[in-house]
């Protein structure tokens, strides 16, 4: 899959609609997009990653849930064609494709996770083996709901980066 990648310089300078359609794949929260694509100019990318990051410490809780909704369960592919589901499959590909006993026992802590608080498992996944993910999922139930939010947000200001680096430079 080609994918757009703008110059910094570039994003600073389209029209608001044009930025937020390059940056609508690297996170679902509207509230992000907005408060992004709205503080520019930026002129490096990591100055965006900083106000990337600032963004998503400021989400409220429901935004980081809308956040959340556009990511698939750890360990199973991503439907669909657009950019978001390319991108997860890449992300997750070392968890897609664990053994046997790893993928249940992913699935199993999954399914205890959501229970327990209520949304998908977010992990920056990119790099870590399957065992290292189901290590820290088992880990992350063990978390109470405060910091356990704490730390989706640590896990989703990951991953923003890591999408924000495949569309700008």
């Amino acid at each position: 899959m080609t994918e757009p990648r703008w110059d910094v310089a570039d994003f600073d300078s389209a029209s608001a609609e044009a930025a937020a359609d390059l940056l609508r794949p690297v996170c679902a929260s509207r509230r992000w997009l907005e408060t992004v694509v709205t503080a520019r100019p930026y002129r490096t990318l990591a100055a965006v990653d900083e106000a990337s990051d600032a963004a998503v410490a400021h989400l409220g809780w429901a935004d980081v849930l809308e956040a959340l909704a556009a990511h698939p369960r750890i360990g199973e592919r991503a439907a669909g064609q657009v950019r978001e589901a390319h991108w997860a499959r890449e992300e997750q590909s070392t968890a897609t494709g664990a053994s046997l006993e790893v993928s249940t026992a992913l699935h199993d802590a999954n399914v205890a996770y959501e229970k327990r608080f209520g949304h998908v498992f977010l992990i920056c996944a990119t790099g870590r083996t399957p065992l290292h993910i189901l290590e820290d999922l088992t880990e992350r139930l063990d978390n109470d709901e405060v910091t356990e939010r704490d730390v989706v947000r640590r896990e989703l200001s990951a991953v923003v980066r890591l999408r924000l680096a495949r569309c700008l430079r």
